[in-house]
């Protein structure tokens, strides 16, 4: 089969990543006799800089004629002083506008052999499998905004239809079916008329699925039980800016932001696929950033765009072998194991003992390696 993909490496570690995310995509090409073209496109800081738009009309039309888009990340200081409406994160919000992405899923799993690169208790996070789907096109930052003239007060309008609602609440319910079949509604529904219709909706939607188990949390009471007790969690269902937060709350539960990846999708087999992380430019090109969640994202792109199944996972068993091998990026790398004595770390030495630092370049390699 022959797939064509849209790269866009975006800015700061955006083009270390992506690279080595298409050493992957180009070894899966080999094994299974796929061929993946790939047309790199400019969007973000870079794009300011080369023709002064943050999201050229040409990567719009360019990704539209694609299979699939992967992104790196976008943004940095060097263009904080942009206008707003062509700040390098405007590039994000235009692409999943133009290509009509409005569901974003945000897979965190926990890795046995990472238990302890999480801030919390191996009893708490041990079997934690949790999927968000964050709705991604509307919403308060798609909502009308505006600054007054003196500068001394602003606002942002949170909006949402039902049919908005409907199309991401299917998808949730019918993913949980595959599940353990279980949503959990994340609201504000005590304050937020937004939040107040996004129950309505849900509530009657949940009528079709019976098997299904449905509750509700407010967005401030769920940071708090993602701490406590993540594992009561399987399929999250919630609005734009509230997924936005929530889940890179769930990326330190998982030990490291440098781990999830994500995917942004439509009702078609069309989706953009990128590491939930920004660009983290204080690291650009000194090899130290993970590609896992960028190669993590790749499988996503092959599971759901290409519906390339035996593939997608054979990615994934790849990265869990290295991270079994003791194979680790600086992120979740413990440099000295007995500086963690004061939190009980020391009893757990052995875990650490055969582990290996290592940089993006030949984490990548060690998992290309596994690729069969």
């Amino acid at each position: 089969m022959q797939y064509n993909i849209a790269i866009i490496k975006g800015d700061g570690i955006g083009p270390e990543i992506v690279t080595q995310a298409q050493k992957v995509i180009k070894k899966i090409g080999e094994v299974y006799n796929h061929k993946f073209n790939f047309k790199n496109l400019l969007a973000g800081g870079c794009a300011i800089d080369d023709c002064g738009e943050c999201l050229p009309e040409n990567t719009i039309k360019e990704a539209k004629n694609s299979d699939a888009v992967l992104l790196g990340a976008v943004g940095g200081p060097k263009w904080d002083n942009e206008p707003s409406n062509n700040r390098p994160e405007k590039a994000l919000l235009g692409l999943r506008s133009a290509l009509g992405l409005f569901c974003n899923l945000r897979p965190a799993k926990v890795y046995k052999e990472l238990l302890y690169s999480s801030p919390l208790k191996k009893n708490i996070i041990e079997g934690v499998d949790i999927i968000v789907y964050r709705e991604l096109t509307s919403g308060i930052y798609f909502g009308k905004k505006e600054t007054a003239q003196d500068g001394k007060s602003a606002y942002d309008i949170m909006s949402y239809t039902e049919d908005e609602i409907i199309s991401i609440a299917r998808l949730a319910f019918n993913s949980a079916r595959e599940r353990k079949k279980h949503v959990t509604l994340i609201d504000k529904s005590n304050v937020l008329e937004t939040s107040k219709l996004w129950r309505k909706v849900v509530k009657n939607i949940s009528k079709d699925y019976s098997d299904v188990k449905l509750d509700f949390m407010y967005v401030d009471n769920a940071s708090m039980q993602l701490i406590k007790n993540p594992k009561q969690f399987d399929i999250i269902l919630t609005e734009n800016m509230f997924g936005d937060i929530l889940s890179d709350e769930l990326s330190m539960i998982t030990g490291s932001i440098g781990l999830l990846p994500s995917a942004s999708i439509r009702s078609d087999k069309f989706g953009m696929y990128e590491p939930i992380h920004g660009s983290a430019p204080d690291i650009a090109d000194k090899n130290i950033a993970n590609p896992i969640a960028t190669i993590l994202s790749v499988s996503m792109m092959l599971r759901y765009s290409f519906g390339l199944e035996k593939e997608a996972v054979a990615v994934e068993n790849a990265v869990l072998k290295t991270i079994e091998d003791g194979f680790r990026t600086p992120d979740i790398y413990i440099e000295n194991i007995n500086t963690r004595k004061l939190f009980g770390f020391i009893k757990y030495k052995s875990a650490y003992k055969n582990t290996k630092k290592v940089g993006t370049i030949e984490i990548t390699d060690e998992i290309l390696r596994r690729i069969k």
